[in-house]
């Protein structure tokens, strides 16, 4: 496994924790971290400037959002999904999104289209500016808007539950420049297909859309392994 001294620091201010854990998010959930990657204290006080107290903090929220692992006599590592896991956590995620869309009236009100459309105005503006952090946020959005339009909150509740445990396998693919290309035509296609009545096909194109993350993690645990 590697460890977190061979990546490039980068520097926080020392009296916010809070810049602390966005930052170790930032690095775990965009692939600057790779799975398995080792996080000693030490080390994180040194790429962040910050304190233990603060280091500590960030490692107890990462691990709340299961992006990193803590064992006894091991210490803390980003997590790292086997080929299995991922493919399981997959299939439920999969089964949500398409019974999300299925449910989803169409043709969708004008109203969730404009709500869509400056949604993905500011998700393109975020990918000019290669804001990495802005773009992951407002392609969650633009998810959470649409599916929420099926009209079942607790479906919407456990699709975020998948969105967030899927996190580290997917945000990396929002840097990658074939990967964000390809997710920004498949958001106007979705869009476009609202104005019509093919729910199947809207929702074969929502399943379609996290493929690309799930082969890019696979691919790079398979060649980390």
């Amino acid at each position: 496994m590697s460890d977190i001294h061979t990546a490039e620091s980068m520097s926080v201010r020392r009296d916010d924790p809070d810049d602390v854990v966005a930052r170790l998010e930032e690095d775990i959930i965009f692939g600057r971290l790779a799975p398995g990657a080792r996080l000693t204290e030490d080390a994180l006080m040194s790429r962040y400037g910050t304190s233990r107290h603060f280091v500590r903090q960030a490692l107890v929220n990462a691990e709340r959002r299961g992006i990193v692992r803590r064992e006894k006599n091991v210490g803390a590592t980003v997590r790292y999904y086997s080929t299995d896991e991922v493919r399981q956590i997959y299939e439920v995620r999969e089964m949500l999104t398409r019974q999300a869309a299925l449910m989803i009236p169409l043709p969708a009100p004008p109203a969730l289209i404009e709500e869509l459309s400056a949604l993905q105005r500011r998700y393109c503006a975020k990918a000019d500016m290669q804001d990495l952090r802005g773009i992951h946020e407002a392609n969650d959005a633009f998810h959470l808007a649409l599916f929420s339009a099926c009209g079942n909150p607790y479906l919407v509740r456990s699709l975020q539950d998948y969105m967030n445990l899927t996190l580290p396998m997917r945000a990396k693919n929002l840097a990658d420049r074939e990967g964000l290309a390809q997710s920004r035509r498949q958001h106007e296609m979705m869009i476009e297909l609202l104005r019509g009545r093919d729910s199947w096909a809207l929702a074969q194109l929502c399943v379609d859309h996290m493929q690309f993350s799930k082969r890019d993690y696979l691919g790079r645990i398979g060649r980390d392994g």
